[in-house]
């Protein structure tokens, strides 16, 4: 009698701690927003030398010596020689189904940390000049970019809770705890216009001012899962 009694108990006590374990924590899903405008200075610019022609060695050598050029601007423009480095070399062999020939293709990209923007127009028409022929890309970005970044995460987070006191004052609820929080964030970084017209556009030989900075957002996205009390 003492063993089914003990046995009762103890499945009682299991069904209870089953039904319990089913009791789901009342919550609320929002998205926050944290932006924060500033004003960039300095930039990191991807360019690079392109050379075709019919014999590997001699195009290897032209493109060589065009990259000899601009490695020597680079460093008469008192560049640190930590701020800039060959990003990829390359030389591929290209086929003409028309002609049924062969071509090559040699390239060279160099990757510049620019920290002076006041610099920026004469070092990418001297780089022109040196024989660039690609500008792959030109990123604006703040020296403080990770207090910046730190600080619209924050705003993201504040965002998000107000958010979810909005939804809940009506209900005679109150925000509690977070329970999860993902980060949704996506980095892009704006590209000038002058950088695309280069591509297309013979340097003309007097100095001219063609950037126009204006300011880059420092956004943040985040998901926050808060129960409510």
């Amino acid at each position: 009698m003492k063993n089914l009694v003990l046995i009762l108990i103890s499945l009682i006590s299991m069904m209870s701690e089953a039904q319990e374990s089913k009791v789901v924590t009342p919550m609320i899903n929002v998205s926050g927003e944290g932006k924060i405008f500033a004003t960039p200075d300095e930039t990191t610019i991807i360019v690079s030398v392109e050379t075709k022609g019919k014999n590997s060695a001699e195009i290897k050598k032209a493109n060589d010596q065009k990259i000899e050029a601009v490695l020597n601007f680079i460093k008469k423009s008192k560049i640190p020689t930590s701020d800039f480095r060959t990003q990829r070399v390359s030389l591929n062999p290209q086929y003409d189904y028309e002609t049924k020939k062969h071509t090559f293709n040699a390239s060279q990209t160099i990757e510049i940390n620019l920290k002076d923007l006041s610099k920026y127009d004469a070092l990418m028409e001297g780089l022109v000049d040196a024989g660039i022929n690609q500008i792959k890309s030109v990123d604006f970005k703040s020296s403080k970019m990770i207090t910046l970044e730190s600080d619209a995460r924050k705003l993201a987070i504040r965002n998000a809770k107000a958010k979810a006191e909005d939804y809940v004052s009506v209900l005679g609820q109150k925000v509690g705890k977070a329970i999860v929080i993902s980060d949704n964030t996506q980095t892009f970084y704006p590209q000038p216009m002058y950088a695309q017209q280069m591509k297309s556009m013979d340097m003309e030989s007097q100095p001219r001012e063609t950037l126009a900075v204006g300011e880059i957002a420092i956004v943040a996205n985040v998901t926050v899962s808060f129960s409510l009390e």
